[in-house]
C-alpha cells in the first residue's frame, strides 16, 4: 500500500504545510494592513426607500415599539418581528457604511504580503495533486 500525503494524494506533505503557513502569514499581514473606518452615526443615512433617506435613529423607533410589545406580551410575534428586524437592519446598515482602506506601506511590504499569500496558495494546491 502506497504512503499517502496531503489530501490523500502522492503530493508532498512538506509543500502542504509550508503553503498553509505562508497562506496564514500572508493573510494575517494583509488583514492587519487594512484600516476600517466607520461612517455611521444616529444622523447617518442607512438605507433609502423611494428616495427617502432612512437614518439609524429612524430604525430605533420600530425597535422601541417592538421591545415595548415584547415586554407587554412576550408571545407577540409582531413585537418580536419589529425588534429582530430593526436589529438586523441596524447591523446591515453599520456594515454597509464602513470604509476599508489599505494602510500606508512600502512597495516591498506589499510584495512580501502578496508573495506569501499567492505563493502559499500555489504550494498548497500543488501539494494536493498526485506527483506521478
Amino acid at each position: 500500500m502506497a504512503k499517502r500525503g496531503a489530501g490523500g494524494t502522492d503530493g508532498g506533505t512538506g509543500s502542504f504545510l509550508l503553503g498553509l503557513i505562508m497562506i496564514c502569514g500572508g493573510g494575517y499581514l494583509l488583514l492587519n494592513g487594512i484600516i476600517v473606518r466607520p461612517n455611521f452615526g444616529f444622523g447617518a443615512r442607512v438605507f433609502g426607500i423611494g428616495g427617502i433617506p432612512i437614518t439609524s435613529g429612524m430604525i430605533m423607533i420600530p425597535f422601541m415599539f417592538g421591545v415595548g410589545m415584547i415586554f407587554y406580551n412576550s408571545r407577540n410575534y409582531i413585537g418580536w418581528g419589529l425588534a429582530i428586524g430593526s436589529i438586523i437592519a441596524l447591523i446591515f446598515g453599520v456594515i454597509a457604511n464602513m470604509t476599508l482602506q489599505l494602510a500606508a506601506m512600502s512597495a516591498l511590504d506589499l510584495i512580501i504580503i502578496l508573495v506569501l499569500l499567492v505563493g502559499g496558495i500555489g504550494l498548497f494546491l500543488r501539494s494536493l495533486r498526485s506527483i506521478g
